[in-house]
């Protein structure tokens, strides 16, 4: 791996100084985590409710862990990567076209959502604008590769198409309205931003860093060391997500949730309740969504759970929130988005 990059930069310093501080709340959650998915193994299935909890978290950490780890990876090589490199490629002026480079990246990274989100916030910390930060999350991680195939097979081609166009219309114009309250003074700006250099080229900035590369086994161990640690935020809510999800699993049966979603006003607004209370990775949402256009006749339903997953995931909310230090812009991702997604869902619901 690279270890290119020796001078401290902003993340490393802001971890170091809370590197002799215990995350008990992380803790707690991984040792919930650990022993819940130990009792899966040993506990044959059944309807006990402590049985439905047990396999629920195996299941779901089956289904996240390789998304975090990823996100561990890319988190740690971003921390690396130049900021002005990073930002050549991404754009530094606001604007569509910036906008567009973000919204793309986030669908051609094959992550789930929690490896977007750890992606996404160390973006910001290299200085992509508020806007940019929100298209590439809302670019939604159900549009990865991997993904998208498995979509072809539960809806056809032509709906996992146009809800790929959807979202991308969605994050754009969501990146368009963030950068707007930023200018207008609503929200903050991202303060890396001030310190980049509008004039840099990518052919130069490039150069420079490949030109710094050195491959060894203390450089990987370093770059998982920095990786985890800027990742922190999103390893400690992914997991007590786990949790949470596998509680409503334990308490409330599918079969109950699948019966209230019909292709209705009631059934949507149903849906998002059921988007923003169940805590799921991408790898969950995307069979329950195609369950919900199958069996539920209800196509805005299917993208409205896929879509609000992204917009009103605590995980998100409050990496959000500690990356930028500020409630008013982790709040202001459903404010802005869930407008759009549930007007889309009510149109979609009329084919």
């Amino acid at each position: 791996m690279s270890d290119c990059c020796h001078q401290p930069t902003e993340a490393t310093d802001h971890c170091a100084s809370h590197a002799d501080r215990p995350d008990y709340f992380l803790l707690t959650v991984a040792l919930g985590v650990s022993g819940l998915y130990l009792a899966g193994l040993a506990l044959p299935h059944s309807d006990a409710w402590y049985t439905v909890l047990a396999h629920g978290v195996r299941e779901l950490f089956n289904k996240m862990w390789w998304g975090l780890a990823i996100g561990v990876v890319f988190v740690g090589l971003l921390a690396r990567i130049p900021r002005d490199l990073v930002m050549s490629v991404l754009g530094h002026r606001d604007g569509v076209s910036s906008l567009l480079r973000a919204t793309l990246a986030g669908v051609f990274l094959d992550l789930c959502s929690h490896g977007i989100l750890a992606v996404g916030m160390k973006l910001y910390e290299r200085g992509a604008s508020l806007g940019q930060v929100m298209a590439f999350l809302l670019a939604s991680p159900w549009n990865s590769f991997s993904l998208t195939l498995i979509l072809f097979g539960l809806i056809g081609v032509g709906w996992t198409l146009l809800f790929i166009l959807l979202s991308l219309v969605i994050g754009l114009a969501s990146g368009l309205v963030f950068d707007a309250l930023v200018r207008g003074g609503t929200l903050p700006d991202n303060p890396h931003r001030e310190k980049l250099n509008p004039d840099a080229r990518f052919a130069d900035l490039w150069r420079e860093f490949r030109g710094g590369w050195k491959f060894s086994l203390a450089g990987s161990g370093r770059l998982l060391s920095d990786g985890f640690n800027g990742a922190k935020i999103v390893i400690r809510w992914g997991l007590f997500g786990i949790l949470l999800a596998a509680a409503i699993r334990a308490a409330v049966p599918p079969e109950q949730f699948a019966a209230w979603f019909g292709a209705t006003v009631s059934g949507l607004w149903l849906t998002l309740l059921a988007a923003t209370l169940v805590e799921v990775c991408s790898e969950g949402t995307t069979p329950v969504a195609a369950d919900l256009m199958n069996r539920a006749a209800a196509p805005g339903n299917g993208f409205t759970f896929l879509m609000a997953g992204v917009s009103t995931d605590y995980t998100e909310i409050m990496s959000i929130r500690d990356t930028t230090a500020s409630w008013k812009i982790a709040l202001f991702l459903p404010l802005v988005t869930l407008p759009q997604i549930l007007l889309i869902g009510f149109v979609l619901n009329q084919f």
